[in-house]
């Protein structure tokens, strides 16, 4: 993980996120740049709330103005290679774009077009549009501690896969790893699902060992479930695919993505 790309908002998260990604840039001897999204250069003019965004324009430029100055300055001393990304447009569709070129992408858990009030549907859209890796941080995470362990969701979907593959790097660096399936699941459900000795025997030929762990599902959901294994096993990250079915009808219903996205208690990695 060479290329961290740094999602800059200035919520009460940003400074402890900043932190953690100068961490994981040292840990990989990498670059981190930082991008800093002001939300809409201009209006069309037939929007009828053109006006309105014209006139937050200058506030937005101020604030990220302010916002570069402050992270430019905790950048100066770090020992860390960097850059800095002014993009003009929705944060998601910057991310997503800059991500060609990343091999991790770190965001907080809070939503930045709600000003960090609610939780972070922005994280959903560029996990499932971004070519590398997301990791969500909770407000209050300082730093991605290597002592703990790590928890893979796996349901056998290539979308667990490709969440594992993407995690090598830092698997590799945790205290143990977990493979944790829910329920017995159906014979037939998917054509090309895997089982987790499959993902296991991947880990291996890098090197990682895992353990494979059962847990049953009950009736507070699958994301509860993993979080509930996650928090027996003292796990500091946590690997999972995410939007494994149709997005509409991950909006319709739910799905075990937004239910972790809505309370993110230890670092998310997500991969579409």
């Amino acid at each position: 993980m060479k290329s961290i790309l740094f999602n800059a908002f200035a919520d009460k998260g940003h400074p402890q996120r900043l932190d953690l990604a100068l961490d994981l840039a040292r840990a990989f001897d990498g670059h981190l740049s930082v991008l800093n999204a002001v939300p809409y250069e201009a209006a069309g003019t037939i929007d009828p709330y053109g006006a309105a965004f014209a006139a937050m324009v200058p506030i937005w430029r101020e604030e990220a103005a302010k916002l570069k100055a402050e992270t430019e300055k905790d950048l100066a001393n770090e020992g860390v290679a960097w850059d800095w990304i002014d993009c003009a447009g929705p944060v998601s569709l910057s991310l997503i774009r800059h991500s060609t070129l990343a091999d991790l992408i770190v965001i907080g858990e809070k939503e930045p077009r709600s000003g960090g009030k609610s939780p972070s549907f922005t994280a959903g859209e560029v996990a499932l549009g971004a070519d590398c890796p997301v990791l969500v941080l909770p407000d209050e995470c300082k730093r991605l501690d290597f002592d703990k362990t790590a928890v893979v969701a796996w349901d056998g979907s290539s979308e667990s896969s490709h969440a594992l593959r993407a995690a090598v790097p830092l698997l590799a660096k945790m205290k143990a790893v977990y493979l944790v399936t829910v329920g017995e699941g159906k014979k037939g459900d998917k054509d090309f699902d895997l089982p987790a000795i499959r993902g296991a025997d991947y880990l291996s030929r890098h090197g990682i060992g895992c353990e494979i762990v059962q847990v049953a599902a009950d009736d507070k959901g699958v994301a509860h479930a993993i979080q509930s294994a996650a928090d027996t096993r003292d796990a500091g990250l946590i690997v999972m695919g995410c939007y494994g079915r149709l997005r509409l009808a991950e909006r319709l219903f739910g799905g075990v993505t937004r239910a972790m996205l809505t309370d993110v208690k230890v670092p998310l990695l997500l991969k579409h």
